[in-house]
């Protein structure tokens, strides 16, 4: 289930989004302020974030350009009414994925976020990679594994039943060392409950389930 969080300011349109998508069968945390988005995207990881630009105290740009620089690539669409053309582009540079235009249909959004979040997951038991959201799931809920981690294991998953070579792997890593390597792999295999197999002299892996 796709977890998005909604910040927008008017209650109508902040309930009749969160009614609608939840319908669809997403998740939806509602947001009325700035500070009330920031304190759940701290709290929660989510796939996608639907942020107002203009609100009474401030921007959600600002909030964006904040949650960037704490290294939160979350995907995001704005929400606006405006038609300034340098706030859109503001967006676009800070890595928004998309716009929408109020006033709206749902349906409008609803579109947007099927081909955007199209079904691209791959799996491996119980766990599940979107590739489209950059999310990794275990029985349904999000894990958050730390990014060198996350990228051994992607590769591993994307190559699955094949030999990865360590050298590949090492990739991955921001330290490069063939020790830093067996203690991430090892904290994979903890953490997911997974089997990955080292084959000697040849790298590492994931054998299908």
């Amino acid at each position: 289930m796709l977890k998005i969080l909604l910040l927008e300011d008017d209650p109508i349109l902040s309930e009749t989004l969160a009614l609608f998508l939840s319908n669809e069968g997403y998740h939806v945390d509602v947001a009325m302020r700035m500070e009330e988005a920031e304190d759940l995207s701290f709290d929660t990881v989510y796939d996608l974030y639907l942020f107002d630009i203009n609100l009474p105290q401030g921007s959600g740009l600002e909030l964006l350009k904040g949650l960037r620089n704490a290294s939160d690539e979350t995907p995001t669409i704005f929400i606006t009414a405006s038609t300034d053309l340098h706030s859109l582009a503001q967006g676009f540079e800070l890595g928004a994925m998309d716009y929408i235009r109020k006033p709206f249909d749902p349906q409008e959004l609803l579109i947007r976020l099927q081909a955007k979040f199209k079904n691209d997951s791959l799996f491996y038991g119980d766990i599940e990679y979107q590739e489209s959201a950059q999310t990794l799931r275990k029985n349904g809920e999000i894990l958050d594994i730390g990014n060198v981690q996350y990228k051994i294991f992607i590769t591993l998953l994307k190559h699955c039943d094949s030999v990865v070579t360590k050298y590949t792997l090492l990739e991955c890593l921001e330290h490069s060392s063939e020790a830093a390597l067996r203690v991430a792999i090892t904290k994979i295999k903890q953490r997911l409950g997974i089997e990955i197999k080292n084959i000697r002299g040849k790298g590492y892996i994931l054998e299908k389930v």
